[in-house]
Formats: C-alpha cells, structure tokens, sequence
C-alpha cells in the first residue's frame, strides 16, 4: 500500500509505505477468526497474556502483522493498523459464558499450531473454530457428575479417611453437581450455587451427627471434601498469572469472580453450622490431619485419581487425563515428603505447585496437551479445604477469632498454589523451547 503526503512546505510529495494488507473482506474474517479463538481460550479458563500472544500470532499468520489486542475478563478488542491515510478496523467481542472443557480448549490450541505452521487457510481455520465452538461436550452429562463424586471420594482418602467417608463423600458430591445443575438452568448467579453447595455439604455432615448414622466417619472431613471440590472450578492460577503477567484490569476482576463464589461457599457452610448451633446439633472439631505421606501408596494413588477425576469431570481428552494423574502424584508426594521434614504448608504448597506446573511445561506441547490442564489438575489435590473449614467452625460454632487467622492460612495456601503454577511454567519455558530445538536437529 502506497500512500502521498507532502513532506515539507514547499517540497514535492513523496511516498510513504504503510502495510500491505489483503482486501477488506479477508481483514474482517482474519479479526473475526483471532478474536473466536481468543474467546475460546478465555472461555477456556486461559490467562490473558496467553490469549492476546495467541490472537497476534493468528493476525500475523494471516497478513496483519501491525494488529493491536486488548483482553479484558469480559471482552476482547482486536484493531488493524491500516497505515497512515485509511482508518484501523476494529473488531470487539464479548464474553458471555464461560465453563471447563479441556476437549476444547486442546481443539483450539491444536489449530492455533497449524494456523502458525502455514498449514490451513483462513477460511478453513474458521469454519473448524466454528465447529470446536458449537461442539457439544465429548462426555454425556453423567459422566461428569461421577467424576466429580470419584473426586470427592478420592480427596477423603488423601485426607485420611476410609472407605464409608468416601463412599458418602461420593454421593453428596454427585447430588451437589445436579443440583447445580438444575439451579444453573434455572440462570441462578453463581454465588448462590456456591451456598447451595456449601450448605449441602454441611448439612450432610450435621445430619450424620444428628442421626449417628455412620458413626466411623468424621463429619468435618465430609465438609471438607465438599470445599475442595467446590473450589477446584475457581480460576486461581488464571487470576495470579494475569497479576504477576501486567494484566491488572483482568486479574482484578479475576479476583473479584474467585472472592466472590469464594464468600457464597464459605457463606453456605457457615450459616449451616450455625443453623446446626441453634438447632444442638453439634460437630467436633476433627484432630489434625495426618501428613500426606503416612501411607504413601494410598495417599500417591489417592492424588493421582483426584486430578484425573477433576480433568475428567472437565472433559479432558484420555490423553490428557493420564498427564493430569502423573501431575496430581507428584504434586501430592512433593507435599507430602516436604511435610515430613517440617515445612509449613503455605511453602509446601508452593514448592510442590512449582514442580507441577514446570512439569507440565515441559511436556504439554510434546503431548499435545494444554499446559493449564496439568497445571489446575496437579494442584487440586493440595486445595485447602479443611483448613477452611477448620477456620469457618472456630468462627461459627467456638466464637473463636483464632477461626480469621486460619481462613489467612488458607487463603495464603490457595494463593502460593496458583503462584507456584505460574512460576513453575515461566521456569519450564525456556527449557521446553530448548528441548523442541533439540529435537527438530535429530529429526534433522
């Protein structure tokens, strides 16, 4: 594209290049092709550095490499820069819903790889995002409802109970997801899903005590099953790696979303505990958990089936599931082993968060499998939830302030989770380039 434009007063004209742009037809289905993919991703539960890299890689695959992306929680905005004498052309779109679907995430970072590698026209690249957008979901609806119960029961074997709690730890799981679900179609915000959830899980617990109907089980340990499963949808590691990336607009209102759902749980489970208070049903405080590690083939197996039920229950491809279970054992034996020599959790938490997160770095590209799927999977098993607990029933049912300093504790857990993640990955980046370098020269 030549454009004119007179230098000085008095001097002739002379040409001034901008870019060489396709027509305007092929501008308007490029941007509307970047900003598909990038909704996908974010929908997805991606960071906001990770969306706008893969929208200018989309744009500049195609012919428009002087684009401009701004990724917001809500929307996206991508602008053309059409040189210096025609306009920009500037697309935005919304982001309405949002929801776990690993199948499709993999779907979109698998086609972003070929619109990189020349290997699909623009045409073709978005007829196949409209189709992995559309798709319904690769499991029936059921098959995620028993993950998510397989979850629960693997969570109370990683906190030390047996075969009753995680048999009951299931099946109030699976009753909390389809009320979920049904509260969910009826479009109740979130945040009321979240006391729902809560509230069930606690009242399973009271009614137990109540009844003594499993008197072998420890009602605490129900609850905090219910927590951590509750938890494990939270966008924590998006929303620390949008803080720690410069995405400060996003990551607060990442932060927000996460505190928000956060207070309906802890909402739920506290005015049911209370609601327990006034009525003389009773709970006692559990004695501390036994470390991770005690039983190491119990506790190894135990981690491993609570992430892979978790990437299950989020509709992660076979492949992905067998990572997601490798990611949970280590994670949960590098908290484990740290226990033992004394480390507190919150370093603990990190340490272990870090190796998970470097890991699968290092393999997800080889894999074929998206990075975030091992790095939310590996950590779910570490997600504090009876130490939440724990607080909320100092608080509510002891009147005990020490209850504040224990939700600090496990905030500062979750937060060193998601933290360790995003320091893990930037640490395994270099390490990945390096070892794709290495293997395109054998290949050679």
């Amino acid at each position: 594209m030549r454009l004119w434009r007179r230098h000085r007063q008095g001097e002739p004209e002379r040409p001034v290049e901008g870019p060489s742009l396709p027509d305007d037809s092929t501008v308007h289905l490029v941007l509307d092709l970047a900003l598909r993919v990038g909704e996908a991703q974010l929908a997805g539960g991606a960071g906001a550095a990770d969306v706008t890299a893969t929208i200018l890689a989309v744009t500049d695959a195609y012919g428009l490499p002087h684009t401009e992306a701004d990724v917001t929680y809500t929307s996206i905005t991508v602008s053309c820069l059409r040189g210096t004498e025609a306009a920009p052309v500037t697309s935005m779109r919304v982001v309405r819903t949002r929801g776990l679907d690993y199948t499709r995430l993999a779907a979109v970072e698998d086609l972003i790889r070929r619109i990189s590698a020349n290997l699909v026209t623009a045409d073709q690249a978005h007829a196949e995002v409209d189709r992995v957008t559309r798709a319904d979901h690769p499991y029936p609806r059921w098959v995620s409802t028993l993950a998510w119960a397989g979850m629960a029961a693997a969570v109370a074997f990683l906190v030390g109970g047996g075969p009753p709690l995680a048999l009951t730890a299931a099946a109030v799981t699976a009753v909390i997801d389809r009320v979920g679900r049904v509260l969910n179609r009826r479009a109740l915000p979130f945040f009321f899903q979240q006391v729902a959830g809560g509230a069930l899980a606690t009242a399973a617990a009271l009614a137990m005590v109540a009844t003594d109907l499993l008197p072998g089980v420890r009602p605490s340990l129900l609850v905090a099953t219910g927590i951590v499963v509750l938890l494990s949808g939270l966008s924590l590691v998006g929303t620390v790696q949008d803080a720690i990336t410069g995405y400060n607009l996003t990551a607060a209102a990442r932060t927000v979303e996460v505190a928000l759902l956060t207070a309906g749980l802890i909402a739920g489970v506290a005015l049911t505990l209370r609601a327990g208070v006034q009525l003389g049903v009773q709970t006692r405080v559990a004695d501390p958990l036994p470390p991770l590690i005690s039983d190491l083939p119990v506790q190894f197996a135990a981690g491993a089936a609570t992430s892979a039920c978790f990437a299950l229950a989020s509709y992660a491809q076979p492949r992905a599931l067998l990572l997601a279970a490798a990611a949970g054992a280590v994670g949960t034996a590098c908290f484990g082993l740290l226990a033992l020599t004394g480390t507190n959790a919150v370093t603990g938490s990190a340490v272990a968060a870090t190796v998970v997160g470097f890991g699968g770095k290092v393999v997800s590209r080889r894999l074929r499998v998206p990075a975030t799927v091992v790095a939310v999977a590996g950590v779910v098993p570490l997600l504090p939830g009876y130490t939440t607990y724990l607080g909320l029933y100092q608080l509510t049912a002891e009147g005990d302030p020490a209850g504040l300093s224990t939700l600090v504790l496990a905030a500062g857990t979750a937060l060193a989770l998601a933290s360790g993640v995003v320091l893990g990955e930037h640490l395994g980046r270099p390490v990945r380039s390096g070892v794709g370098r290495l293997v395109a020269r054998v290949r050679r």
